[in-house]
């Protein structure tokens, strides 16, 4: 595991904060978190699967009782012997998991702003389009403004699809008809 860390002094420090802040473009952004993602050892892509059941076999331990099992390792050489692994190996690992669990839940708080922004932009782009569409279509009544006409039928055109993809999407299950009842009234029983 490298032990090149980044140390900021008061003084760097202080000076990014009182610089203003610059605003990046989302392309920015993105190489950004690529170049950022390459400089880091350990990315582990797993699938879902693999996510659950690490989670449940990690919620099994406190932190307290691995903090304990640690102090085990280290009160007899056996123990560590055994492991092949010795205390300050796994104090270490320790630290490393919980510092990078600091990063998770700093990059977990960025993604939930991000997608919250972006998710009002979208609702800002669907009460724009509608108002756009709305206004359109009062105008394109008047013959002076028929250059929007087709871009009105357009639109319709597009709800009319998207109305039929939704239904055809979910299809009502059917119901079953009831066999008819013999003409002489004796009653058909069926047996499981």
């Amino acid at each position: 595991m490298s032990q090149n860390r980044v140390v900021l002094n008061s003084k760097t420090a202080s000076a990014a904060e009182t610089q203003p802040a610059v605003k990046l473009d989302p392309e920015v952004i993105v190489a950004q978190i690529r170049l950022l993602r390459s400089q880091m050892e350990e990315v582990i892509p797993l699938t879902p699967a693999q996510r659950r059941l690490l989670r449940a076999q990690a919620q099994k331990q406190s932190d307290a009782m691995l903090a304990g099992t640690i102090n085990v390792l280290g009160a007899l050489d056996n123990v560590a012997l055994a492991l092949g692994m010795q205390p300050e190996e796994v104090r270490q690992l320790q630290a490393d998991w919980s510092r990078w669990k600091e990063v998770a839940g700093e990059l977990r708080a960025l993604l939930n702003g991000v997608e919250g922004a972006n998710l009002v932009r979208r609702q800002r782009l669907v009460l724009i389009s509608a108002q756009a569409y709305s206004i359109g279509a009062q105008l394109a009544r008047n013959p002076a403004n028929a250059v929007l006409v087709p871009h009105i039928q357009e639109v319709k055109r597009l709800k009319s699809f998207s109305k039929r993809r939704k239904a055809a999407e979910s299809p009502q299950s059917p119901t079953p008809n009831p066999a008819p009842a013999p003409a002489d009234g004796t009653t058909i029983t069926t047996k499981p």
